[in-house]
């Protein structure tokens, strides 16, 4: 039987939402969209792909968004699990209870910016997974190069905006980094669709199919999916 993870659902601002969306990721199947194998060949590598429902997921990262770009730069604290629950949710089809992870993601647009992204950060070490998100080419190579992560997000909204080069992804996936793709975007808005495909292929190309990951970026685990997608 598999069991799946998600490192990317959204933290939500009311904890009965966050144990909604932890209960909810536990116990409820998911569905994923039908689309053309052709799309899914290259965003997935797999030879076959059609309506598949999961179990519940093994695991899940509450993911923990602070945007630099913004005046109010703030990293707050994890949210404990035992906190939300005297005891976590069965996750459906197994006898084991889900697990939940804290992330941390930083979006980053000036190298002072990343800061908190050192090894000697007291703050990021308090999460189980850091993942930033560089919004400059510079910004993207130090974060393939030097910066203490263990994510790198890919932009799958707009075109991206600077070349994902070769060298900076090599020496990334040396380091045990691993990119991040997600999907929501793509089954939310056909614009977004198109932009999530370039994207993909792109760094496909790039990294010959290395070190990514699927996550969805979303506020919650069950999705409504049009039959046009």
């Amino acid at each position: 039987m598999a069991l799946f993870t998600d490192l990317n659902i959204v933290f939500p601002s009311e904890k009965k939402k966050l144990q909604n969306v932890i209960e909810t990721a536990a116990h409820r199947n998911t569905v994923i969209p039908n689309w053309p194998q052709k799309v899914i060949v290259t965003f997935l590598k797999w030879h076959e792909f059609f309506f598949i429902h999961l179990v519940g997921y093994s695991s899940v990262a509450i993911n923990h968004v602070a945007d630099f770009q913004e005046k109010k730069r703030e990293i707050g604290k994890p949210t404990s699990p035992e906190t939300l629950f005297s005891t976590l949710p069965i996750v459906q089809g197994t006898s084991k209870p889900i697990r939940v992870l804290n992330r941390l993601t930083l979006v980053v647009s000036d190298h002072s910016h990343c800061n908190e992204l050192r090894a000697t950060s007291p703050r990021t070490r308090l999460y189980d997974v850091v993942a930033v998100f560089p919004k400059t080419e510079k910004l993207f190579h130090a974060a393939c190069t030097s910066l203490d992560v263990d994510l790198i997000c890919i932009n799958v909204t707009e075109k991206q905006p600077f070349p994902v080069r070769r060298p900076a992804v090599n020496a990334a996936i040396e380091r045990g980094i691993y990119f991040e793709l997600v999907y929501t975007p793509a089954i939310k808005d056909s614009t977004m669709r198109r932009y999530t495909i370039s994207n993909v292929v792109n760094l496909m190309q790039t990294c010959k199919g290395k070190n990514i990951i699927i996550s969805s970026a979303a506020e919650n685990v069950s999705y409504k999916v049009n039959s046009s997608l």
